[in-house]
């Protein structure tokens, strides 16, 4: 039997961050915050490992060291105390253990927040498999578009299982132990079908619909949500809802991605200076491209832009797909084709910074435009189905992430540090996923060479 503490990841403005506490014995596992608060510098005291203050022997003692000092050694006692509770909870030889609520529970009516409920043989329910993973969506901090991409996981396996009931001779209800390799194998191959069911099992999708009718996927995507399965099974092992884990004899597929492709800065230049005169609504959006072209976001983050996110001539944001993780702020400076694009729309009144439409109308526009500026040239890419190249028009594999893609690889040509490319398009240092923007292309390879003499 052992307790374990550790440190969350998120601080507040003094640097103090919750303890967490962790039980294990055996095959109970369970894990929950506590309540009580430290920083780095004072944890080993507050925990017990160490009886000595940080400042100790230090000939002065300012305000501020005084001030840690006690609000620590209310939080030693505090954690005392939860200690304390935690190991008269676990004499009790009724309790279940198999799930983290007894500790939950445990903290809660220490701290007497006001959501303990004692736990009876009346109360317990037991939790399925779809309540268990949307209590890991409701637990985990998670940003808004990560949720959604997890409920596609979730309506996706709702769908296997009522298709495994329909055809299989022994219905399968999926739960944290009944998942083998063999079933992910086979989830896996309902995946990569789906789009062959909707007309032969239509009320399955009638049950458990989305916003369109099922496509093919490629498995890059289904490499994608087989990996959140196994973040919710991992997450399940650490707080004690099964020691099932599936993934431990069953490799995911790595994924394949094509070579980079982006437009240069004169193919952007001729987009820019196209005359859209006869087609005004086309020329808003060819304009908000080649704004986007020029400080590199994601357009969910461009839609979320207003005017307030233009402070002394620069863009700012937190990047949504980490701030949820752990925020930077993105700080773009505005060149002059970007002040002149803002300058055009400063009189439009909407709530965002410009006119924006819906994505996919956003996406429809952009081939559109690609197709008018006659930019056309072949373009050698992976096909996601069959994973083989293929020689598309540009314009239409053209698409808002484009305009990320050339801000990031012009900047690379540029100065080939993927690090200070990264500080500006949002991407973390060492980001692997930042490699896929980036092109060693012949001029790179021949200035590198060129280093040998």
């Amino acid at each position: 039997m052992a307790t374990y503490f550790s440190l969350s990841a998120k601080s507040d403005d003094k640097g103090r961050c919750e303890i967490l506490i962790r039980y294990k014995s055996g095959d109970c596992a369970a894990r929950a915050k506590s309540g009580v608060y430290s920083t780095p510098d004072w944890f080993e005291f507050v925990i017990g490992n160490n009886s000595d203050t940080p400042h100790k022997g230090k000939k002065i003692i300012t305000a501020e060291m005084e001030e840690a000092q006690t609000f620590h050694e209310d939080q030693k006692t505090e954690l005392s105390k939860i200690n304390a509770s935690i190991s008269d909870t676990l004499k009790n030889p009724n309790l279940d253990r198999s799930s983290s609520d007894w500790l939950l529970n445990c903290i809660d009516k220490y701290h007497q927040r006001g959501k303990y409920t004692p736990i009876t043989e009346e109360s317990k329910h037991e939790q399925t498999f779809f309540e268990a993973f949307n209590e890991f969506l409701s637990k985990r901090k998670l940003s808004d578009w990560r949720i959604k991409a997890f409920k596609v996981v979730v309506r996706a396996l709702m769908r296997y299982e009522m298709y495994a009931k329909a055809t299989y001779s022994n219905p399968l209800e999926l739960s944290f132990e009944s998942i083998t390799p063999l079933v992910l194998r086979d989830i896996e191959e309902f995946l990569r079908n789906e789009h062959q069911f909707a007309e032969k099992y239509p009320l399955i999708y009638e049950a458990v619909p989305e916003s369109r009718p099922p496509k093919p996927r490629g498995q890059n995507t289904i490499n994608g949500i087989l990996t959140k399965i196994r973040t919710l099974f991992i997450w399940a092992n650490d707080v004690g809802k099964t020691n099932n884990n599936p993934f431990k004899n069953f490799e995911i597929e790595e994924c394949v991605y094509g070579s980079p492709y982006y437009i240069s800065i004169d193919e952007r230049n001729k987009l820019y200076d196209t005359d859209f005169s006869p087609r005004p609504t086309l020329a808003v959006q060819r304009d908000i491209f080649v704004f986007q072209c020029l400080i590199g976001c994601r357009v969910a983050d461009l839609y979320r832009f207003t005017k307030h996110n233009v402070i002394n001539g620069a863009i700012e944001y937190i990047a949504r797909k980490t701030k949820d993780g752990h925020p930077v702020t993105v700080r773009v400076p505005l060149n002059t084709i970007a002040k002149e694009i803002l300058t055009k729309y400063a009189d439009f009144e909407g709530k965002t910074l410009l006119p924006y439409i819906i994505s996919q109308d956003y996406n429809d526009a952009i081939k559109e435009i690609f197709a008018i500026a006659g930019l056309t040239r072949p373009v050698l890419i992976l096909d996601p189905l069959t994973r083989e190249s293929v020689i598309r028009p540009l314009n239409e594999i053209a698409s808002s992430h484009l305009a990320r893609r050339c801000f990031v690889g012009n900047l690379y040509k540029q100065v080939k540090d993927p690090n200070l490319v990264g500080a500006l398009s949002g991407h973390r240092e060492g980001s692997r996923a930042f490699a896929r923007y980036r092109e060693i292309d012949e001029q790179m390879k021949q200035e590198l060479v060129k280093m040998l003499e």
